[in-house]
């Protein structure tokens, strides 16, 4: 039997059986075991930015595909000058007729946000399996689809299958830190490397619905679309002085004070196509009250009421509007002098349908203070100017992943979506590669705590996630239209 009915089989099981236990070690097929140890040797490298080395990871995956017999001309470690810890992996799989369509992109990235040992109860740094449970930094985001795309592609090279078209992986850095040596550096660089009719990248996902045992498939979404990340800094100052003859004005407190309007304040209900797609479609399978406050912002977006409802889920919150949020402070030079200044950061998530400007003036209208300043937390330019969202999905992609999503979870809709966070993929849309988020990894609202301590992922949903990807790209690459 191929290994392709065996693991459509396991992922079968896993994804009707998400409240189950986690499953042993014995219990693993050969290939969910090796996609275990991948995902295991990704976890243990350290690749945040400022501390670890995303070339140590690259190196790794590339030695992997050379040991399973990929040529040394199709794994390619590329290096940015001057940034020696940000190695990109670029892989190709050749097709059996690769004039027949341009290639499929997978990509995931490798960098992962910082993580001090002090503040999680284990080690973030090492693959923990508990009580269903796979934990550990970038256990979700990303090195979960990274390690699924790895093993997937050892997995076709001892199986012996082959596309019709090239399939390209490529695993990067600097997608956390909003830097320029990931994704965009390929494109800008190696565009010829990753050059494809589309890519499949984080950003979608499985929505699960339920407490306790009792927990289901809700939805499977495709991101086309994404909120567009812009900081900004905001900031007080005083002349100072000694701290025992405080004065009125104190940079602190104008500070606060803005922080304070800031928090308060909710910017207007603003859709767009996708998010519209996305209230009509989703509004048929959540409860009825939510349902009926999608419907009833679709019909009339100023609707304060069905908005307010929709809010109290932090996402449908982000996705109705454009957010900012404080998430860095600083104040003061001495303990016991005035302060001269006092600064934070508000980083904000926008819609694609908005404008820097029209997010920049509404802040300064909100803090209503002429001593408080606001710029661009950004060096230079204007702030973000790239596509955020992906005109259609691609009808041979929605097909496909429509089917496998039937097949595996029943009859649950798959709906195109807006990703609140931003993802590398804007930086393929630019350069003309329609990248899509996709990747069968089904989660409760919140429950992976990306970029949070105990970050996670359920240990059914990886194994889920392995073989839909899997088919996934099987189906792609295969079955080629002419």
């Amino acid at each position: 039997m191929r290994r392709t009915l065996i693991v459509s089989a396991c992922a079968a099981i896993a994804a009707t059986s998400l409240h189950a236990q986690q499953q042993s070690g014995s219990a693993l097929t050969a290939h969910q075991q090796l996609a275990r140890e991948i995902y295991s040797e990704l976890i243990s490298i350290n690749t945040v930015d400022s501390v670890g080395s995303v070339t140590k990871a690259a190196e790794a995956m590339a030695a992997r595909f050379r040991a399973a017999g990929f040529a040394d001309s199709d794994v390619k470690v590329l290096i940015p000058a001057g940034h020696p810890t940000k190695g990109n992996l670029v892989v190709r799989y050749h097709g059996t007729n690769p004039g027949s369509a341009k290639p499929l992109l997978l990509l995931a990235h490798l960098d992962v946000v910082a993580a001090l040992r002090s503040d999680w109860p284990r080690d973030p740094f090492t693959l923990h399996e508990e009580n269903g449970y796979f934990l550990g930094r970038g256990t979700s985001d990303d090195k979960a689809m990274a390690s699924i795309f790895v093993a997937n592609m050892i997995g076709w090279k001892q199986e012996g299958w082959r596309p019709q078209r090239d399939i390209v992986l490529a695993l990067t850095a600097d997608e956390e830190s909003g830097d320029s040596d990931g994704a965009r550096w390929l494109v800008q660089n190696h565009k010829n490397l990753i050059d494809a009719q589309f890519a499949i990248n984080e950003g979608g996902g499985g929505a699960l619905r339920g407490t306790g045992d009792d927990v289901h498939p809700l939805l499977q979404s495709i991101q086309a679309a994404e909120k567009v990340y812009v900081d900004f800094t905001i900031t007080a100052t005083n002349p100072g002085g000694h701290s025992s003859v405080p004065r009125p004005d104190n940079a602190i407190y104008e500070l606060a004070g803005a922080l304070q309007r800031i928090a308060h304040y909710t910017f207007p209900v603003e859709l767009n196509a996708t998010t519209r797609g996305f209230l009509e479609q989703t509004s048929k399978v959540e409860s009825p009250d939510v349902g009926a406050a999608m419907r009833a912002v679709l019909a009339n977006p100023n609707d304060s009421a069905a908005a307010a409802l929709l809010s109290r889920n932090p996402g449908y919150n982000s996705m109705l509007r454009t957010t900012c949020v404080a998430t860095r402070l600083a104040g003061g030079h001495a303990y016991n002098a005035l302060p001269q200044s006092a600064t934070a950061n508000i980083n904000c998530r926008m819609v694609p349908t908005t404008t820097l400007a029209t997010v920049r003036s509404t802040l300064e209208r909100v803090i209503a203070d002429t001593g408080v300043k606001l710029s661009l937390t950004q060096k230079g330019g204007d702030g973000p100017q790239f596509p955020t969202t992906t005109p259609d999905v691609d009808p041979q992609l929605m097909r496909a992943v429509t089917e496998i999503t039937h097949t595996m979870w029943g009859e649950i809709p798959v709906i195109p979506t807006m990703s609140t966070g931003a993802t590398d993929s804007h930086w393929l849309r630019e350069a003309g590669i329609r990248s899509y988020g996709v990747s069968g990894l089904f989660s409760l609202p919140g429950e992976t705590n990306a970029h949070g301590r105990d970050e996670k992922l359920r240990v059914t949903s990886y194994y889920a996630g392995l073989a839909f990807l899997d088919q996934l790209a099987r189906r792609l690459g295969g079955s080629v239209q002419p």
